[in-house]
């Protein structure tokens, strides 16, 4: 299993658009004057979210809409089911110190009792008011629902797909027209929060990229694979 958590890392750092190549960074490597979170409430935010489990695995300058900002994987320190598609909290922060998101995909808030639809917009709000108090000026709410994220689990010598659910808050900011959300836990903490998501209406798709999402991350590296093996 380390030698496949090992590759799934490897997958990780490597993946990127052609369109981003140019701005991968490396930990071991990061030049000062990359990016960094230059606010401290962005700092402070992203601390108390980040579980005392984790340790920081990688590091990379990454493109959201055009836009320079930082992708930041934790995985356990005892390293259960990491890698791709395993469990881990991912952070991406814009160049400004913006928070744009971040998802704690855990095995221990699966299966559990979900929060009430008024418990999740009371969760929600009181989060976007400490971390992102300029989402709620304008905030309209499109639905409130269970929504799940997949987990790849290692369990008697095996590997399965695990489903994590937490509650959804989906809403639209009227001042710029673009979607943000909150998904909160069986725990009653954000399990998911991304922000300044474009979607375009024709032929209705998500334009703006999933740094966060696993199953997207391994599309971009097969891809690329892909090209790079066509190019030889």
């Amino acid at each position: 299993m380390n030698a496949i958590r090992a590759i799934a890392i490897a997958m990780f750092a490597a993946t990127t658009v052609a369109a981003t190549t140019s701005h991968t960074v490396f930990a071991q490597n990061r030049p000062k004057e990359s990016i960094s979170m230059t606010t401290k409430t962005s700092a402070q935010s992203l601390s108390q979210w980040i579980p005392q489990t984790h340790q920081e695995v990688a590091r990379r300058a990454v493109t959201v809409d055009g836009a320079a900002t930082e992708l930041t994987r934790y995985e356990r320190r005892d390293g259960r089911n990491g890698g791709l598609e395993g469990e881990h909290f991912s952070t991406v922060v814009a160049a400004d110190g913006t928070l744009k998101g971040f998802a704690n995909i855990s095995l221990d808030l699966a299966g559990q009792p979900l929060p009430s639809r008024e418990r999740t917009e009371q969760i929600a709000r009181a989060f976007l008011q400490e971390t992102a108090p300029d989402l709620l000026t304008r905030m309209e709410i499109s639905w409130i629902e269970p929504h799940d994220e997949p987990i790849r689990v290692a369990r008697n010598g095996r590997v399965e797909t695990v489903t994590l659910t937490g509650m959804k808050m989906k809403a639209r900011n009227l001042a710029d027209g673009r979607w943000f959300w909150v998904i909160v836990g069986s725990d009653e903490r954000p399990l998911v929060f991304e922000r300044d998501i474009v979607w375009v209406t024709f032929p209705g798709h998500r334009k703006t990229e999933k740094w966060l999402h696993d199953g997207w991350l391994k599309q971009q590296a097969e891809v690329k694979q892909h090209v790079e093996v066509k190019s030889a």
